[in-house]
């Protein structure tokens, strides 16, 4: 990752239950890693999931952690974030680059008839965001360098969903 400094990190999962992305950030060694890097904060939006990460194991070499399940609206914490890790779906990602944030995409591998990737990788191939798998989580946060992306065009939400629809082959 480029080496500005950044505070703080927000991790989102939308409406959605990710019990391993929620427990791969709030591992020990991904706390770490996350120190390592300059985030003094980590703020975890953990929807419907099952794992809540009350017993996490904070000391000098991990940032701040809070969670919550879901607020009317998550504006202000993508806004304060320097970086925002999310599920691939259409309406977190639509928030986060339309908030123009660097956007780390982690798939949800664990979805049947998995859409996600394909809206991730066609993103990513236009330089709007990186992603990863969760067992590449720490690779990733460690080698992406978010400098590179390109700000997704501002607009409407409806020309969002329709630059998805050409950028999929809806239309």
């Amino acid at each position: 990752m480029a080496s500005r400094s950044r505070e703080r990190l927000y991790v989102t999962v939308g409406t959605t239950k990710f019990d391993s992305l929620i427990k791969e950030i709030a591992s020990s060694h991904i706390l770490a890693a996350l120190k390592k890097l300059g985030f003094c904060e980590v703020i975890l939006q953990i929807g419907r999931g099952d794992y809540i990460p009350e017993d996490i194991e904070l000391s000098a070499n991990t940032p701040k952690v809070s969670y919550y399940r879901f607020k009317d609206s998550t504006a202000s914490d993508i806004a304060q974030a320097d970086l925002v890790i999310c599920h691939a779906g259409a309406g977190s990602i639509m928030d986060a680059l339309g908030a123009g944030k660097s956007v780390l995409v982690v798939i949800n591998e664990e979805l049947m008839g998995n859409h996600q990737i394909e809206l991730a990788e066609k993103l990513a191939k236009e330089s709007f965001l990186n992603y990863c798998t969760v067992s590449r989580l720490q690779e990733s946060l460690e080698s992406i360098d978010m400098s590179k992306l390109k700000p997704f065009p501002p607009g409407e939400p409806h020309k969002f969903v329709a630059y998805l629809d050409a950028l999929l082959g809806f239309v």
